[in-house]
């Protein structure tokens, strides 16, 4: 016959306390072994405080409950383990996004950020494909990521002649309000006259957009994403005293392709009047 413990005895054993261990009961994490019909007080097995101390190291780790419940109720150690690496891979991220603001903080406390080259160019329109979707700041990395693999994809199997770098057009909207539509981008040779939507096979979320042309500012920001702020900072500065800057979302293009994680090559362009030059 299992021992069975008060919810008292098995909080002192697990270090968990009783509001966790309700809360974790309520979203069904680790239910007790049994209730109590009439007084309601929950009871729980001996043989429940290895997985109850599994569920705090996982906890520990900054785990959510979903992913911690599908590693108690994985069905064999494959399942298991995969849930725990996908958890580990985003801490590590995480990891890396606190170590490049450490980084950018120190840089910023030992003096002024040397003002990037600004150069001043005159992008002609394109045909592209493009995904244009709603995403907000804390998202917009990681949809990035997937978006921009999935141009790629359509791309390939379109057979369509890529025209230029990848891009994004980012709405002031996204900067002030922390969300808005975003678009990313990859510029293609203007397909044959006639040619209707479905003609290359477009899948998902991918569609044809026409990107206008502009004069813009434009600053090179090579690094982490992390510090893309300070050359925005700096570009955006140079275009605030000249007093050239025309409504319009700030466009990126990444010449050496796309990578959330690793520091990247990216050119920001920032809208301004026709007749401005450096």
């Amino acid at each position: 016959m299992a021992t069975m413990l008060t919810i008292g005895e098995f909080s002192r054993m697990t270090h968990l306390s009783v509001k966790a261990l309700h809360h974790y009961h309520d979203v069904g994490v680790l239910a007790p072994a049994a209730i109590d019909p009439h007084s309601g007080y929950r009871n729980y097995g001996a043989d429940q405080v290895a997985a109850a101390q599994v569920i705090r190291r996982l906890r520990d780790l900054g785990m959510p409950l979903d992913s911690i419940r599908a590693v108690l109720l994985a069905p064999d150690l494959a399942a298991r383990n995969r849930e725990i690496t996908a958890h580990l891979a985003r801490m590590e991220r995480q990891l890396e996004q606190t170590q490049a603001a450490v980084s950018g903080l120190r840089a910023l406390l030992d003096g002024p950020v040397p003002r990037p080259r600004i150069e001043f160019r005159t992008i002609p329109a394109v045909t592209a494909l493009a995904i244009a979707e709603v995403v907000t700041v804390a998202d917009v990395m990681a949809w990035g990521d997937d978006a921009m693999g999935e141009l790629a994809a359509v791309l390939g199997a379109t057979g369509l002649a890529q025209a230029g770098s990848y891009g994004a057009l980012f709405p002031g909207e996204f900067f002030e309000l922390e969300r808005s539509e975003v678009t990313p981008f990859v510029p293609v040779e203007q397909p044959s006259p006639g040619f209707g939507p479905g003609g290359f096979g477009l899948t998902g979320r991918v569609r044809f957009l026409e990107i206008p042309g502009i004069e813009a500012a434009v600053a090179v920001h090579d690094g982490p994403a992390e510090d893309i702020d300070r050359t925005y900072g700096a570009l955006g500065t140079v275009v605030a005293e000249r007093a050239i800057g025309v409504d319009g979302p700030i466009r990126e293009y990444y010449p050496a392709g796309f990578d959330s994680v690793e520091p990247h090559r990216t050119e920001i362009c920032w809208p301004v009047f026709r007749t401005a030059r450096a």
